[in-house]
């Protein structure tokens, strides 16, 4: 149910320092694979479906691919020193599954483990957690051949790989994360075509929902197998929804949007399966279940990961199938350059509404970040202000939610480094360091300065392993889960 008091407002932090947090809180940067690694063809890395996406003409904004990206795969020493000198105590990072597995019934490549086994030594050397994501949506092409994951073998592929790098690198790996945001795989990559595969079919997208949470729940056991004392969770991509007006209509709709976006995935991972007023509307298009998988996927898990970017504003739209619902732009509010509503206090509003709903034992916020039109100044500094603040109304957010009583135990910015931006190549900035592409040159931009100072890293001297101590206040410019019972999850509120 949607509630008046449910509204996003608006507003920036009045102040905001590091001791408004606990000293373990978890400081960190999010990367991913495709986008900063490069190296495409190197040490047996074998195709992905975005090495065949990029290749594909008109796809990508600016013709470009991550067959470079940040060369991070050579580069990796100087960008862990990056991260360290922020002032941060983890890092997040996924593995290239194309860089391990070549093809049906290969073992391992030794040069693919090698390489991460390298990377993680890197950051422990350098006091970094590392905080290893499984995928993060580069399938090898040979699986999407054979029809990827629309295909219940591909499932059992990601627990094979799942068990391969647990055993390989669950030594030093103590924090795992199966799958990065399954809307994404399901919806982008096979609904509305603008990621990898580029499908545009309904009901295969649901069938591929179902087969990553189902290769999530097969992960989790397998990682544990492996890893004594594994902290293993997922990263959901979600919302908070606003009716676009206080019309019967379109607060239906937003329950609707709500169904797919947010608690598709939410209600079969904390043991409700799917909701059933979305597969009312599904009908025909709903995924096939088998026996077992539902079990399979509320497997207890130990944190949920939330990526969190923009609220949405949502209409009721008749002709506008699946769920009959369009989301409209919301009049009158700050937007990044990627036009996505900046709506810090949504994140609050989105991990109470979690913890009232599902109440996870613990969450990290894994992702949350703006992209803005960078220009390096005459003297070579990047003055990102307004990345700067949306940082710092950011972490104000998660610090209210703590307050509220949501237990969240840490904070990854997205990202570490300018890189590959998917459909959008190299376009969008999201970077705390700004990435001169043809270069490979590494610049820090002022918000990264400003979360440095935030922090105690580099020249400050509050850096330790949790990060205990001070740092400066920043004010802006004037510019395993326990499982909340819930006998219809349609009747949830929406924040």
């Amino acid at each position: 149910m949607i509630h008046p008091e449910n509204a996003l407002p608006q507003g920036a932090p009045a102040g905001l320092a590091r001791t408004d947090f606990a000293p373990d809180f978890v400081w960190g940067c999010s990367t991913s694979s495709y986008q900063i690694e490069g190296a495409a063809a190197e040490d047996g890395r074998v195709e992905s479906i975005w090495d065949r996406f990029c290749a594909r003409p008109g796809v990508i904004r600016d013709g470009s691919s991550g067959a470079l990206a940040c060369d991070h795969y050579h580069r990796w020493p100087q960008d862990l020193d990056l991260a360290r000198d922020l002032g941060t105590n983890a890092y997040r990072f996924s593995v290239a599954w194309p860089r391990i597995f070549s093809g049906p019934g290969a073992k391992p490549n030794p040069k693919g483990l090698a390489f991460y086994s390298r990377l993680v030594d890197g950051m422990l050397e350098r006091g970094l957690q590392p905080w290893l994501t499984l995928y993060h949506w580069d399938l090898p092409q040979y699986l999407q051949d054979r029809g990827g994951w629309n295909e219940r073998a591909t499932v059992h592929a990601f627990a094979e790989f799942a068990d391969v790098m647990s055993a390989h690198l669950g030594d030093r790996v103590k924090h795992w994360i199966t799958q990065n945001e399954p809307w994404c795989t399901a919806i982008h990559g096979h609904l509305d075509g603008v990621h990898a595969p580029g499908m545009t079919d309904f009901k295969t997208a649901l069938q591929v929902s179902h087969h990553v949470l189902l290769s999530h729940g097969l992960a989790v056991p397998a990682i544990r197998a492996n890893v004594p004392g594994a902290q293993v969770g997922i990263a959901l991509s979600l919302h908070p929804l606003r009716p676009a007006s206080d019309s019967a209509a379109d607060r239906a709709a937003t329950v609707r949007h709500d169904g797919l976006r947010n608690r598709w995935f939410l209600d079969p991972l904390y043991g409700r399966g799917y909701p059933a007023d979305v597969l009312r509307q599904l009908g025909a298009d709903a995924p096939a279940v088998q026996a077992g998988d539902l079990e399979a996927i509320a497997v207890p898990t130990d944190f949920l990961g939330v990526n969190y970017y923009f609220p949405e504003t949502v209409a009721d739209a008749p002709a506008s199938l699946p769920m009959q619902t369009r989301v409209v732009a919301a009049p009158g509010v700050p937007r990044t350059a990627f036009g996505w509503e900046v709506a810090p206090d949504g994140l609050t509003s989105l991990l109470k509404r979690i913890d009232a709903d599902y109440a996870p034992s613990t969450m990290f916020v894994t992702e949350s970040g703006s992209t803005y039109d960078d220009v390096i100044g005459p003297d070579g500094t990047i003055a990102d202000t307004e990345r700067r603040d949306y940082l710092a109304a950011h972490l104000a957010a998660t610090r209210d939610a703590v307050a509220a009583g949501c237990p969240v135990k840490g904070y990854f910015a997205w990202s570490l480094l300018d890189n590959f931006e998917w459909a959008e190549g190299y376009l969008r900035r999201f970077g705390l360091t700004y990435v001169d592409f043809d270069t490979q040159e590494r610049r820090l931009k002022d918000s990264g300065k400003w979360l440095r100072a935030f922090l105690g890293g580099a020249d400050g001297s509050q850096r330790t392993g949790t990060h205990a101590g001070a740092s400066a206040a920043y004010a802006p410019d004037a510019h395993q889960d326990r499982i909340k019972p819930a006998a219809n999850s349609q009747q949830t509120s929406i924040t």
